[in-house]
């Protein structure tokens, strides 16, 4: 999968899953403070990162994860192996 394969997923989920206005999603956007990804939203992303790419996510590997570019990185790393 590419890493526009990857953005695209993840901008379709946020949009369409976290109802995340579409404008807010960029690659330096803070997934917290711009994004408003909250603890429950997470427990959804959790399930459909599971679903759409096929791992799951640890949470003390997503501890420096802020951007949606960090989020993307993660997502690539994982994917890759």
């Amino acid at each position: 999968m590419t890493r526009t394969e990857i953005e695209e997923k993840v901008r379709e989920f946020l949009i369409d899953d976290l109802e995340i206005d579409e404008e807010k999603i960029v690659p330096e956007g803070k997934l917290k403070d711009d994004l408003g990804i909250d603890s429950l939203d997470f427990v959804d992303i959790v399930v459909i990162i599971e679903r759409k790419f096929g791992f799951k996510i640890k949470p003390e590997e997503m501890a420096g994860v802020v951007t949606l570019r960090q989020f993307c990185d993660y997502i690539e790393s994982k994917v890759g192996e």
